[in-house]
């Protein structure tokens, strides 16, 4: 089998095949990327480090591999631009290629997030004799996250056989697979799964601000409500949301109902949108009840990847928030253990050689992650993940 896209959802996708027997090529655009998986230099869980390490995984960067191949999974990224608007270049492109070099016979999974209808515009119209479906990817990635072996995933074919071709292939790396009846079907139910996420964030948010507007621990009151063992989920606040889904997947399905936008996914990206402009408000209000101007005021960020444990920087809100303060004059640096450098509007940021050596007007703790002890109580801190323990008599303060 052929996994075309190494990324961030490929790479654990082929060693958890090889993992299971497969034999596996993985094909990608980029030499870089291709280098760097030949040396172990990539971003993944403990366990799929281990899995490189002991397996062989082959590469390519010549498309004709496709031809060889029995079944081609593709897994490429679907962002978005800074209007929100789908950036469907990468997916267009991989699905270009498969229907170039394909060949009768083969079976063509497509794992992409995306908008429904594109497995039958981009794949299932330009195929004829392979055999296509739909299964969005179920990727957990960090050091924490849940192995893809122990997802269930779903399936939506283009026919009877497809549908039977690939359950019996996902079923080597999942516990269970469930069929939907079209990849329409399959494609809405992963804009649902992160539009769920989205909109309770959202609201973990929103609690979050009118906890503290009427003095009460926003922490408290959700643990409390998570006690409930029915018709409760748990979400946690933030500074925002990152990565490749929450941030961009929720916007493949605005953009595809533009005419009739739903109100409640509208609202809550709305409010996801603008969460780091809050913490960066909430930053404003704690220097100036310190006397501080925002003005070459030192603040640092400490954490900007999207989540702890992963050097997945992509859609961070810590950039928004950098780039804010830096528009306003400040000094703002960042801290991160895995994350060396970033890119923030035109300006290129190395990560601060030691946070312990300056005296910061402010520390705004975006991710946790890495060793936050050189933090005292008389330091001015923004804990924007609402997980710090307040010592006693601190100035520390939530969004």
């Amino acid at each position: 089998m052929l996994i075309v896209g190494l990324g961030y959802v490929g790479l654990p996708t082929a060693l958890a095949f090889l993992e299971a027997g497969c034999r596996v090529t993985g094909y990608d655009v980029s030499a870089t990327r291709l280098a760097a998986i030949a040396k172990g230099q990539v971003d993944l869980s403990p366990l799929d480090h281990a899995r490189l390490r002991f397996h062989r995984l082959e590469t390519t960067a010549d498309p004709a591999a496709i031809a060889a191949a029995d079944a081609v999974v593709i897994c490429v990224p679907t962002p978005v631009d800074e209007h929100h608007v789908p950036d469907l270049s990468a997916l267009r492109a991989a699905c270009g290629t498969v229907v170039a070099h394909a060949v009768p016979g083969q079976l063509v999974i497509l794992t992409s997030t995306t908008y429904v209808g594109s497995t039958r515009d981009l794949l299932i119209d330009h195929l004829g004799g392979v055999d296509v479906v739909f299964s969005p990817e179920r990727v957990d990635p960090g050091p924490g996250g849940r192995p893809l072996e122990h997802s269930p995933r779903v399936l939506g074919p283009a026919s009877a056989k497809a549908g039977d071709r690939a359950e019996e292939l996902l079923k080597r790396v999942a516990p269970s697979v469930h069929r939907v009846s079209s990849p329409e079907a399959a494609e809405l139910c992963k804009l649902l799964e992160n539009s769920f996420r989205a909109v309770n964030i959202a609201l973990a948010n929103e609690f979050a601000d009118i906890a503290r507007e009427v003095g009460v621990d926003p922490v408290e009151v959700i643990e409390a409500a998570a006690t409930k063992p029915f018709g409760f989920m748990r979400f946690d606040p933030g500074p925002g949301v990152g990565g490749q889904c929450v941030p961009s997947d929720p916007y493949y399905l605005l953009w595809r109902l533009r005419r009739a936008a739903p109100t409640v996914l509208t609202a809550a990206m709305g409010a996801i949108a603008a969460r780091p402009q809050a913490v960066v408000g909430r930053a404003l209000e704690m220097l100036a009840a310190a006397g501080r101007d925002i003005r070459d005021a030192k603040v640092l960020i400490a954490g900007v990847s999207y989540k702890p444990g992963v050097a997945d920087a992509r859609e961070t809100p810590a950039m928004p928030i950098i780039a804010a303060l830096r528009r306003l004059g400040a000094r703002a640096e960042f801290t991160d253990p895995l994350v060396e450098e970033l890119v923030v509007g035109e300006e290129f940021l190395k990560r601060a050689p030691d946070p312990r050596t300056e005296p910061w007007d402010l520390v705004i703790v975006h991710t946790l992650g890495g060793d936050l002890g050189w933090l005292r109580p008389e330091q001015p801190v923004l804990d924007a993940t609402y997980r710090l323990e307040r010592p006693g008599d601190s100035r520390w303060e939530v969004p």
